[in-house]
């Protein structure tokens, strides 16, 4: 701590915050969790203005941050961070009491991964944050949390607090969900669509306002709801995205039946503005480390609450999902004249989206694998997660180049749409491979423009000639 930060705690002992009232000082920020949430909420709650001490588990994951380093790839983050640091308003800390003393509301954002054994979601990691607040409050507080929970899991929280909280300090928690898109992460925090707030009072919806003061008099739209309802909410918008993804896809295999291109069919669709054309791209379907795990929870907790048609809906919507993996790898047997073994394959892209290294639940690395096992010889390309990808699948082949990974290849798969391989040029491409295949998996490529450049070009959804 800083000398000034000491002497506030020396103070705050004798004469506590008036962290409820409206003209308290400016509120200070403890972000526990220094993950992608995490790390991002606590640089950008100082580009807003605040005091913010970030507090991890991990000391080596601190230390990275302290000295500017983010350990994910996120554009825009790290110039954000070291510029951040050099204002001296935002620290990282292994010290959960230092953290938790030195601020007024707390984020807790950390990860809620599925469990082992089911698609319940892990809440171990925020019980043992917000019982390492409650336990160390020296002042009246709020508890915010922003991790993506079951709904119910709020109340529990409620009352671990009230157990382990001192009875001198008055402390609230509230739910205040992330809506973060990965490889927009640091737009969507400073400049979000919508912020919800979640089991608030009037004082504590107070503060939060004051919290968010810049973007809500940007004119963000503000959402004041119950502690259930926020809950729901990112579920919710995970799970209707996914639908939409699926949806597309399911009409995708009609699309191949009839001859149709399932391409400008969405484009159709999107026209309407109460469908829209976001999340209308067939192929290779979702992933990453939100939607799978996000609506696998809400199926789990739907059917622990009888809500059992929910559930039902969002098992076929995983299911068709997971089908289009399996599609690609049928593409990919039939260039091949039905089998890949000794066959080399070349797949561009290992993120489950561009403008990421974020290999979770990646349908792209799946298909790699799925691939590898059945004897062909996979070299992948991925302009930011081969590291990422590597340490996950350290048997698939990668290479530095789009051109590297084609070379000599049997067939090309497009699995992860970066600009780089929408972009490229085709006919350069097909020289470099054994026979001039390429699977489209994601919808992006121009059909006409690679088959003009030699290739034997396949798409899910689209006309085969």
């Amino acid at each position: 701590m800083t000398e000034q930060h000491t002497e506030d705690l020396t103070v705050a002992d004798h004469f506590p915050r008036r962290v409820f009232d409206a003209d308290a000082p400016a509120p200070r920020i403890s972000v526990l969790g220094t993950g992608y949430l995490g790390a991002t909420h606590a640089v950008s709650m100082a580009a807003l203005g605040m005091e913010v001490v970030g507090y991890d588990v991990d000391p080596a994951k601190v230390a990275a941050l302290q000295a500017g380093k983010v350990p994910f790839y996120e554009p825009g983050l790290p110039e954000l961070l070291e510029e951040q640091l050099a204002t001296g308003r935002l620290r990282f800390t292994s010290d959960v009491a230092e953290a938790v003393a030195f601020a007024d509301v707390h984020f807790v954002c950390v990860g809620t991964p599925q469990t082992k054994t089911s698609h319940a979601a892990n809440l171990s990691f925020v019980e043992a944050a917000t019982t390492a607040i409650a336990e160390n409050l020296t002042h009246d507080a709020l508890i915010v949390g922003k991790s993506t929970v079951p709904v119910g899991t709020g109340a529990r929280l409620r009352q671990l607090v009230a157990q382990k909280a001192r009875t001198d300090v008055r402390v609230e928690l509230v739910w205040n969900p992330e809506f973060l898109r990965e490889g927009k992460a640091v737009q969507d925090t400073l400049h979000p669509d919508r912020i919800v707030m979640g089991g608030t009072t009037a004082d504590s919806e107070a503060l939060l306002r004051r919290v968010y003061e810049t973007p809500i008099a940007e004119g963000t739209p503000v959402v004041v709801c119950d502690l259930p309802t926020a809950e729901l909410v990112k579920v919710s918008a995970n799970a209707f995205l996914a639908t939409k993804i699926s949806f597309i896809n399911a009409i995708a295999s009609v699309c191949e039946a009839a001859d149709a291109d399932v391409t400008v069919l969405a484009d159709a669709l999107g026209h309407d503005v109460r469908i829209g054309r976001q999340f209308l791209d067939a192929g290779l379907g979702f992933g990453g480390g939100c939607l799978p795990k996000d609506i696998r929870a809400l199926m789990h907790r739907a059917n622990e609450l009888g809500a059992h048609q929910a559930s039902a809906l969002l098992q076929q919507v995983d299911e068709i999902n997971m089908g289009q993996r399996g599609r690609v790898i049928d593409l990919a047997l039939e260039a091949c004249g039905g089998s890949v073994l000794n066959r080399r394959v070349g797949v561009l892209g290992a993120a489950f989206k561009p403008h990421t290294d974020d290999v979770r639940d990646s349908p792209a690395l799946n298909v790699a694998a799925a691939l590898h096992l059945r004897g062909a010889q996979v070299t992948v390309y991925d302009p930011e997660a081969g590291d990422t990808a590597r340490a996950s699948f350290p048997t698939l082949g990668y290479a530095t180049s789009a051109e590297e990974a084609v070379e000599g290849a049997d067939v090309v798969l497009v699995l992860t749409e970066w600009d780089e391989f929408v972009g490229a040029e085709p006919a350069k491409l097909a020289a470099l491979t054994q026979n001039a295949n390429v699977i489209d998996a994601r919808g992006k490529l121009d059909p006409q423009r690679w088959r003009q450049a030699g290739w034997s070009f396949r798409g899910l959804g689209r006309t085969a000639a």
